[in-house]
């Protein structure tokens, strides 16, 4: 059996916030179509489908039946929360490696905007707490924004982050957002003053250190790297991967805060590429939270440990100029949240060198990353250009 190096042939992305009357089925075979259409195929030739869903949970292997799909080597649902994106991806890189299929569409969407319907009512109804998690509810901990506010507070404790760390990383990432045309805050700019003003959602997070909701769905078609090449689009290579889940779910540890599954997959995902963390030129963190994006820019190396806040704060470090490329389409907190498929879709729009006024000029190794759970689960990728 010849070895077949995997590449993202095609990326789908339809309209995204607030999207209403439409289900995340529905966007997940657009996106899939889009995708397909995008890589100059057709859905005949997709012999591969991986698929995941957000809060709504209303995605299914059912999603074969609505795009037509017959005879697939390869069929399944995966639940790794915003690690899932970067790990399907996987997943389908060595079922191209193996030969168990050829040509592998991946999907995540989301519904949980509703019409007349606060953003934040959105995610709370799909959280109440039941057994003993009453117990932390009781105390208001009880969501995503205050188990996360508990792990900014503990690395704010340790190293003297502060709450204007943060609040660099939201405004460096507006400003890449304005240069982004399908960006839910496109046109929409904020200074550190602003960040400031905005309401607490759970200290010491205001409204601007969390993530968007979005309604909407993203699809890559990754196949083999010769095929690729034959194909519409720049081929994007897969070159490594690796995924780190700690196993702390519903524990918290003397590390809670302090280290994230980057410290671990990154170096191995950098070791399989072949690459160092010197030659990454892009680099698309998951963004739930400011203090997520801090936290794994720190793990991954790019600033010392215990010292980001401080790093990338720094003039001239964040942003578009800056000396750190991230997050070059706004992130999650800024163009839309597609859980991990945002960082994923962000950096293959760079790889490709189709990003417009935001592209960096040098694209030709991309860090993708993903995070799920509270610091629970965590998958990288590499990207790179077919060089």
């Amino acid at each position: 059996m010849s070895f077949r190096e995997p590449a993202i042939a095609g990326l789908g992305i339809t309209a995204q916030g607030k999207v209403y009357g439409r289900t995340a089925p529905q966007f997940a075979a657009e996106a899939v179509r889009l995708a397909v259409h995008d890589a100059g195929l057709e859905l005949t030739d997709v012999d591969g489908l991986l698929m995941s869903g957000g809060v709504t949970d209303s995605m299914g292997i059912h999603l074969q039946g609505d795009l037509g799909l017959t005879d697939l080597k390869l069929l399944t649902y995966m639940q790794g929360y915003g690690s899932t994106a970067a790990q399907m991806i996987q997943y389908a890189s060595m079922a191209v490696q193996s030969g168990m299929a050829d040509t592998i569409a991946v999907v995540w969407a989301d519904d949980p905007l509703k019409d007349k319907t606060r953003v934040s009512e959105s995610y709370a109804a799909r959280s109440v707490p039941t057994g003993w998690r009453g117990i932390t509810a009781a105390n208001g901990i009880s969501s995503a924004n205050t188990m996360y506010a508990l792990a900014a507070r503990r690395h704010m404790k340790k190293y003297g982050t502060t709450q204007d760390h943060f609040g660099h990383i939201a405004v460096a990432q507006r400003e890449w957002a304005q240069l982004n045309p399908i960006a839910q805050f496109y046109g929409t700019p904020l200074t550190l003053e602003e960040y400031h003003a905005s309401r607490y959602i759970a200290e010491p997070f205001h409204l601007y250190d969390c993530c968007l909701v979005s309604n909407g769905g993203v699809a890559v078609i990754v196949t083999s790297l010769d095929r690729a090449r034959a194909l519409r689009q720049p081929p994007v290579r897969v070159l490594g991967w690796a995924q780190a889940h700690p196993g702390n779910a519903g524990l918290r540890n003397d590390d809670f805060g302090l280290v994230s599954g980057a410290a671990s997959a990154g170096p191995r995902a950098l070791k399989m590429a072949g690459v160092t963390l010197d030659e990454i030129d892009v680099v698309e963190v998951y963004d739930c939270y400011t203090f997520t994006a801090l936290l794994t820019l720190e793990d991954y190396g790019f600033v010392p440990k215990g010292e980001g806040g401080p790093a990338l704060s720094e003039p001239g470090m964040l942003g578009p100029g800056g000396k750190l490329k991230v997050n070059t389409g706004g992130g999650e907190l800024s163009a839309f949240y597609m859980w991990g498929m945002t960082p994923v879709h962000e950096g293959v729009v760079q790889a490709r060198g189709q990003g417009g006024d935001r592209q960096v000029e040098r694209h030709d190794r991309v860090l993708v990353s993903g995070n799920g759970g509270v610091l629970d689960y965590h998958s990288t990728l590499i990207l790179g250009t077919d060089d």
